[in-house]
């Protein structure tokens, strides 16, 4: 019970996060979300966080070291790849955070702001990309490509990392229909993607604003 409500409560947190991250990006707008779009969210956030957590369990059950080295280098990964896009793109060091903040206390927050960041799509897509030249530091534009690699990859991780626990499984998973379960948990998260894609092709209240569709960029 209390890791449904524990759960519950995540994916509560993470409709909040989208909606809030949708008003931000849209604010000259005004955003009204229609509860088939509130529904829309709750499944697409469940089914991929649900899913998420439950494939590092069952690898982390059997591979206890390294699923450390996995969450490493996910966290890794997504901590400074907004740093990287911001060295290419040569931008200015940003300066208009906050007037107070010196040079020294500007990085810390941006290093807070990507160390949040990586945390959150460790788990499931962040519905803010964060984007160190832009003045708001968050991406004003819908980068399909960069969505679709992220759920490509992180769909074939998932499988693999499950693969890994089907092949390394211990006799506590003796009375567990292991084929069962592994093509559950990816069924469920292709069930995620799939709420996702109906989301903004249907159900984003700003849906009208995009230069082109997820349908169309795929």
């Amino acid at each position: 019970i209390f890791m449904v409500l524990s759960l519950l409560s995540i994916v509560y947190g993470a409709l909040r996060c989208n909606i809030l991250a949708i008003k931000i990006k849209y604010d000259d707008y005004n955003v009204r979300v229609k509860p088939a779009a509130y529904l829309c969210i709750f499944m697409w956030r469940s089914f991929e966080i649900a899913t998420r957590v439950a494939v590092l369990v069952l690898f982390g059950s059997v591979l206890q070291i390294w699923v450390f080295v996995v969450v490493l280098l996910n966290f890794l990964g997504f901590f400074l790849y907004p740093w990287i896009l911001f060295w290419l793109s040569k931008s200015p060091f940003p300066e208009n955070i906050e007037k107070e903040l010196s040079r020294l206390g500007t990085t810390i927050v941006l290093c807070l702001l990507t160390f949040l960041y990586a945390g959150i799509n460790m788990f499931c897509w962040s519905a803010a990309q964060v984007e160190l030249s832009d003045p708001d530091l968050i991406s004003k534009s819908q980068n399909w490509y960069r969505m679709t690699v992220y759920y490509i990859v992180r769909l074939m991780e998932n499988a693999f990392l499950l693969l890994m626990w089907y092949i390394y499984r211990t006799d506590f998973y003796l009375y567990v229909c292991a084929p069962m379960l592994f093509l559950q948990l990816l069924i469920g998260y292709c069930m995620g993607i799939f709420f996702m894609l109906v989301f903004y092709q249907f159900c984003h209240p700003c849906k009208k604003l995009f230069s082109s569709s997820i349908t169309e960029a795929l």
